[in-house]
């Protein structure tokens, strides 16, 4: 089957515009049920009322696994943003508002992110045994309700159209701590511009009411569940030097 050229190309999927539906292809290398997870979790969110692609289909095209799901018509915030800098911060506002939306949401029906982010440090590349250790038995310390977060979330995963706006990728997402979801936005922003990522972390706070403290205990956990995802884009030096300035041994 022939999809024409992908519009998008990940580090798990290339994705496809065809018949007026969206085709996420997946990579060979990925386990059997990655596309089966993705898209109930994309389901989840879209069951709970947010502006999500509703799922058409889950298959196989060509031996690949595939999630076929509605086309969204419209261009990401990032696009408007790099496109108008003098506008981010009414953009971030907008961003923020969905991603708080999110947060309010019980999500016990999809992975926790305990176990996500035990699995990715227990893999990530570089870390010994000891820093391991210290790391999963700081996570396990850690108390919180299950909220859905996003796990991805930035301006390149929201769609708008219309002044609507769709939240698209829910492939990390899991029932976890709002404020490992903060952080993880924070650590994305901080890797392309310190002054964006400081002024989301300022307007999520104050719609919030969360410290900013409170949303960094989480940075040497999420920094090392990072280096599990060997990104070309991301500096291991940079996540390194944050697991050991907030986690010593």
């Amino acid at each position: 089957m022939n999809l024409g050229t992908p519009i998008a190309i990940g580090n798990t999927a290339k994705v496809y515009h065809y018949e007026n539906k969206i085709f996420k292809v997946f990579n060979d290398s990925l386990p059997d049920m990655e596309s089966t997870n993705e898209a109930f979790k994309q389901s989840f969110a879209y069951s709970c009322g947010l502006s999500v692609p509703e799922i058409v289909d889950v298959t196989k095209i060509d031996g690949k696994q595939v999630i076929v799901m509605e086309h969204i018509k419209g261009r990401t915030i990032g696009d408007f943003l790099t496109d108008n800098m003098e506008k981010a911060e009414y953009y971030m506002n907008i961003s923020v508002d969905i991603q708080m939306k999110i947060h309010k949401i019980k999500a016990d029906s999809i992975e926790p992110m305990s176990e996500k982010l035990s699995r990715q440090i227990e893999n990530a590349p570089g870390l010994d045994i000891k820093l391991k250790s210290t790391l999963i038995k700081k996570l396990d310390s850690m108390t919180f309700d299950e909220k859905l977060c996003h796990g991805d979330f930035h301006f390149f995963n929201l769609i708008m159209s219309d002044h609507k706006v769709t939240i698209i990728d829910w492939v990390d997402a899991s029932a976890g701590d709002i404020r490992a979801d903060v952080y993880r936005t924070y650590l994305l922003y901080s890797q392309f511009s310190v002054e964006l990522a400081d002024m989301y972390m300022r307007l999520y706070s104050e719609k919030s009411g969360l410290s900013k403290d409170e949303i960094f205990q989480w940075a040497p956990l999420i920094a090392a569940a990072r280096l599990s995802e060997c990104i070309s884009s991301e500096k291991p030096e940079r996540l390194w030097e944050i697991v050991n300035q907030y986690c010593p041994i």
